[in-house]
């Protein structure tokens, strides 16, 4: 018996019209709302995960028409087949078993307990997979729609589908170090990448995601801080004006704000590997006895821009949409209807007071790409951390084994004791990468402590 089912929500409710259906679900909406524990596994729609989405139940579902009177959903309930992924979406073929049609629900929230979901998912379109049992979401639906009880009833007594297992994180692990020595070898050993630049990114724990803290979700799948990021931005740039003053693009605004621990769409990383080890070693108390992890990341040419590129001005403006606004971007949709949607000139109106110059275009493209920056050195923490960024664009995200553009390896770290002994022999301390004098202080204080005299 699986217990995990798709749950695929449309906007346009013609995509509910046929029994049998030619679904099409653009790239960045897949697995939104999906279990963090699931979702990796899943990302880079391979053969094993097209395979693991066709042996799960499905629900087909209109988004939430509130209406003047009850809630109601279009909904079905089947399977999907040959399901394909193209660079910009995915498509399947779906079957419906049960028709629900209209179903009235006595409130938004009487909707979302239905399927066992967030309440957001009700007026998203998206495709995610949620943890229950199929079967107790039948009987619910059947409740509400009498009319299908009996062939609820006649399913349910039918054969069971089979328990599918989520397939498993996949990660490019290239070795393990204990010593600065040892990642070093590792380093040196691997073949060089022509037309590229490398960075390199610490996690303290190998478990840690690859995503940008604006982009991270509570376990459930649900967003932690995206839906909030204009409000975030605006409302640092109100309390702290003069802070930004100096800051030329919104790129420059992004960078500040990371730098002082807002949520934002940048992912740190450092041109210099034994700043990532040390970030990969420089724990809590807690997690000292855990593994760390070295990213690094092998960037196409192309791929690596700089703080005043074109691309760099659509993708950080995306901070100045409402959440409403970004959700009404179709990356699907070629050029010229692409940039007629009324947020992408919402988008160009935020580009323009920053590049009168730039064109009316935005290439779908690019707003949904994931690019390396770098960027200005104007504070001393970017200097003395070698620092660039990831910037992800619209609905990006960075499979655990990259994309055609970025190259993503892994190297297990462990005595993370012992290796930061090392490094602070060669001067790469809390000082050094760091360097702010309230961590100098502290540094200091570590290292000149007495111990206590018999």
């Amino acid at each position: 018996m699986a217990d995990n089912f798709n749950y695929i929500s449309f906007g346009n409710r013609a995509w509910l019209e046929d029994d049998q259906a030619v679904l099409e679900m653009g790239r960045g909406r897949m697995f939104e709302h999906t279990p963090t524990d699931v979702e990796p596994g899943l990302a880079v729609l391979d053969a094993t995960a097209l395979s693991f989405l066709e042996k799960l139940p499905t629900f087909l579902c209109s988004e939430i028409d509130t209406g003047p009177e009850k809630p109601t959903m279009l909904v079905r309930f089947g399977y999907i087949r040959n399901t394909r992924a193209e660079k910009k979406t995915v498509s399947t073929d779906f079957t419906t078993q049960v028709n629900f049609g209209e179903v009235e629900f006595s409130s938004v929230e009487g909707a979302r307990d239905a399927f066992g979901i967030v309440t957001s998912q009700v007026y998203r379109t998206h495709w995610a997979v949620r943890p229950g049992d199929y079967r107790d979401i039948l009987v619910r639906l059947a409740k509400l729609a009498p009319r299908e009880q009996e062939a609820v009833e006649r399913l349910l007594r039918g054969p069971q589908g089979q328990g599918a297992e989520p397939p498993p994180h996949r990660k490019n692990k290239i070795g393990e170090a204990g010593s600065v020595e040892a990642f070093l070898k590792i380093l040196f050993d691997e073949e060089k990448r022509p037309e590229t630049e490398t960075f390199y990114r610490g996690h303290e724990d190998a478990t840690f995601e690859l995503t940008p803290s604006l982009l991270r979700k509570w376990p459930n799948g649900s967003w932690k801080f995206m839906p909030s990021e204009d409000r975030l931005c605006k409302e640092v740039l109100i309390a702290h004006h003069e802070e930004f003053h100096a800051d030329q693009y919104c790129f420059d605004r992004l960078v500040r704000m990371q730098h002082y621990g807002l949520p934002t769409r940048l992912l740190d990383i450092s041109g210099n590997p034994l700043v990532a080890l040390f970030f990969a070693c420089h724990s809590k108390k807690e997690l000292m006895e855990k593994n760390g992890e070295v990213i690094i990341f092998r960037i196409k040419q192309g791929k690596v821009k700089y703080f005043d590129s074109d691309t760099v001005s659509c993708l950080a403006n995306l901070s100045n949409l409402t959440h409403g606004q970004k959700s009404q971007i179709d990356l699907s949709k070629d050029v010229a209807d692409f940039n007629d949607q009324d947020a992408v000139r919402k988008l160009l109106h935020h580009i323009k007071a920053e590049k009168s110059y730039f064109e009316d275009c935005i290439k779908p493209d690019d707003l949904g790409s994931v690019v390396c920056v770098k960027a200005k050195r104007t504070n001393s923490r970017i200097k003395s951390q070698s620092g660039a960024f990831l910037l992800f664009g619209h609905e990006a995200t960075l499979p655990e084994g990259g994309n055609e553009g970025i190259e993503v390896a892994r190297i297990t770290v462990t005595n993370k004791a012992h290796i930061l002994g090392q490094l602070d022999a060669i001067n790469i301390n809390v000082t050094t990468v760091y360097p702010s004098i309230d961590q100098t202080t502290v540094h200091l204080r570590d290292e000149h402590l007495l111990q206590p005299v018999d």
